[in-house]
């Protein structure tokens, strides 16, 4: 299964995603950095710089900075990932920046999860967020 994440709700998106990998779906997630979280974009840029700088360098936590691994990181938040069943689903999950050009099957997108859904309009894309964070690409 391939998801196509631009304009859908990291929350949404992860929960969905955990529930198909359990199941037995490979899923495929393109367009990781385009998926959008909600909120005021202060509050949610606060407490993601609190979360990379939490702990120390050599011990951790360690917190991805780059979207692809933010989301795949969200995602395993949903998983059992220190029971078997959680981490034989965590590796069927994959998250890409873009499209790769070697997909030839069409990505779906998930209407009740997309940003048309919202009541409000303050929200911020993984991409700004990861920018401020401290991502480079």
């Amino acid at each position: 299964m391939i998801i196509d994440a631009t304009d859908l709700i990291l929350g949404r998106l992860a929960a969905f995603a955990a529930k198909q990998a359990l199941l037995g779906e490979t899923v495929l997630i393109i367009n990781s950095e385009k998926a959008i979280i909600t909120g005021s974009k202060k509050y949610l840029l606060d407490r993601y710089t609190q979360r990379i700088h939490r702990g120390e360098p050599h011990h951790g936590p360690n917190y991805p900075r780059r979207p692809d691994f933010l989301v795949r990181r969200t995602i395993r938040g949903m998983l059992p990932y220190k029971q078997f069943k959680g981490e034989i689903a965590f590796k069927r999950i994959k998250c890409f920046i873009g499209k790769p050009a070697d997909l030839k099957e069409t990505p779906i997108t998930i209407e009740k999860i997309s940003k048309g859904k919202l009541k409000n309009t303050k929200f911020i894309t993984i991409l700004n967020l990861s920018r401020h964070i401290g991502y480079k690409g």
